[in-house]
């Protein structure tokens, strides 16, 4: 694939993910967690079910990996099959920003500069398990765990909590993973 494929793909990512939804809202701005120990919250986290954007509609084994650098920023991979366990490894490598420092649990995700898309960190567990990121358009969420698969209690326990935050749960998709 040529680059300026590639960058016109990234455009259309970005445009769907910062510019969708623009319309005010009479919906509360989320909640986020109390504190986020950055270090813990690094490492792997598999999707487990998504209101996904465009580019996940069709993803398998969707894994999104955090390493904090020496500057603060989060280097992030996103990988996954793209329309069935063996389907081609797409990767995407965003970069995190930690914009609210005293808490640490509302970043920005930039995956062109200069756009960076909210990214809220609303729930987490206190052993660092499982986690949902949200965004206040209620566009898009992400119920990630460390384990490509959560109890069936605890999966219809954070939907019925994204349901009573706005949520439209039509829109949910469960991201299938091969058990390891």
């Amino acid at each position: 694939m040529n680059k300026s494929l590639i960058i016109k793909k990234l455009l259309l990512v970005c445009f769907s993910i910062f510019f969708t939804g623009c319309a005010s809202t009479t919906l509360p701005p989320l909640k986020t967690v109390d504190r986020v120990d950055l270090e813990r919250y690094m490492g792997p986290w598999y999707v487990i079910a998504a209101i996904p954007t465009f580019l996940e509609t069709e993803a398998y084994n969707a894994v999104e990996e955090y390493t904090l650098l020496p500057d603060g920023t989060i280097d992030t991979v996103f990988t996954f099959n793209k329309g069935s366990f063996d389907g081609p490894l797409k990767r995407y490598n965003p970069r995190g920003f930690v914009v609210d420092t005293v808490n640490n649990s509302t970043w920005g995700m930039q995956f062109v500069w200069p756009f960076k898309a909210e990214f809220l960190i609303t729930y987490l567990t206190p052993d660092y398990s499982q986690t949902i990121i949200g965004r206040n358009k209620r566009d898009y969420f992400w119920i990630m765990a460390r384990t490509p698969a959560i109890p069936e209690d605890d999966y219809q326990r954070l939907l019925k909590m994204l349901e009573s935050q706005g949520y439209d749960l039509s829109k949910v998709r469960k991201v299938p993973h091969l058990a390891k």
